[in-house]
C-alpha cells in the first residue's frame, strides 16, 4: 500500500516545530503556514516577483508557504522568507537591497510573527 502524507522528513520537523511555536508563543500565523504546508505540494502556493512588486511595501516582511519564482521586476527592499527560491529571484531580491530567508530563519527572528504578511 503506497503511504498518503509528507515523506521529507525536513518539512515533517518544520511543521512540528511551526505547531509548537504557534502553541508555546501564542502566535497564530506559524499554525496556519504549517497547514499550508501539510496540504499536497500541488496546491502549495508558487509567487512571482512581480507579485511582491504589486502588492508588497517597502520594508515589508513577507513569507511564502511555497516557492518564489523569479518572473517580473523588483524595485522594493524586501525580507521575503519562503520554503523555497529559484535563483533568479534570490538574485532579484538581493539585488533591490532585500533579504532572502528560510521559513525557521524567520521564526528564530520574529517569534511573535508580527508584522508578517503571507502571500500566496
Amino acid at each position: 500500500m503506497k503511504k498518503i502524507g509528507k515523506t521529507d522528513p525536513s518539512l515533517m520537523i518544520l511543521i512540528e516545530d511551526l505547531k509548537k511555536e504557534s502553541r508555546d508563543g501564542g502566535a497564530a500565523i506559524w499554525r496556519d503556514i504549517a497547514r499550508r504546508l501539510e496540504k499536497p505540494k500541488r496546491s502549495w502556493a508558487e509567487v512571482n516577483i512581480s507579485r511582491f512588486e504589486r502588492y508588497a511595501d517597502d520594508g515589508d516582511t513577507i513569507i511564502v508557504p511555497g516557492k518564489v519564482l523569479g518572473a517580473g521586476n523588483l524595485s522594493k527592499k524586501l525580507t521575503v522568507a519562503a520554503y523555497r527560491f529559484s535563483e533568479t529571484a534570490r538574485d532579484m531580491i538581493e539585488k533591490a537591497g532585500g533579504r532572502n530567508l528560510t521559513i525557521e530563519e524567520l521564526v528564530e527572528e520574529n517569534p511573535s510573527g508580527s508584522g508578517v504578511r503571507i502571500m500566496r
